[in-house]
């Protein structure tokens, strides 16, 4: 079984919002499509936006250039739940997929989650606070667009 399918089921049987999002209908072809109001898709705006806070409140601290803090048990939270949700931006992606979808937002889902392990890692290597300054708005800016792209009115 592939990563992918194994966190697809492990999320389904974990979150009744997946189960949810999955029993919509089928995308009408040419609709624009709106997901902001059902309950998956809101809580991975909730989710990004409660994150970027965190990241923002770390930029303007400059508490990710103390010693250890990369080894801190809110270091290790907050990575967590960064690939949780990229884990479940991958489910809004192939939920939107398997409803027949023909828009940006199942495209855009799968390059934030492909992207944020990369946008953490990049906070971790950063040598100076001037990389690691750079690191976290490239972060905060990830996690801005992953709520942005799901609460925006869907173009016609």
């Amino acid at each position: 079984m592939s990563c992918g399918l194994a966190v697809a089921a492990l999320l389904m049987m974990g979150d009744p919002n997946v189960v949810l999002a999955v029993a919509q209908p089928p995308a009408v072809a040419g609709a624009p499509v709106s997901v902001a109001d059902e309950p998956f898709f809101a809580d991975l705006a909730t989710r990004a936006t409660g994150l970027k806070s965190i990241v923002d409140g770390w930029s303007a601290s400059g508490a990710a250039d103390q010693a250890g803090f990369f080894d801190s048990p809110v270091y290790a939270a907050f990575k967590a739940q960064a690939g949780d949700l990229a884990a479940r931006d991958m489910q809004g992606h192939v939920i939107l997929r398997d409803r027949g979808t023909d828009g940006d937002l199942k495209c855009i889902l799968r390059g934030i989650s492909e992207d944020m392990p990369t946008r953490v890692a990049a906070v971790e290597a950063a040598t100076t606070p001037a990389e690691r300054a750079v690191a976290l708005a490239e972060l905060s800016h990830l996690l801005e667009d992953n709520a942005a792209v799901i609460l925006a009115p869907p173009q016609t």
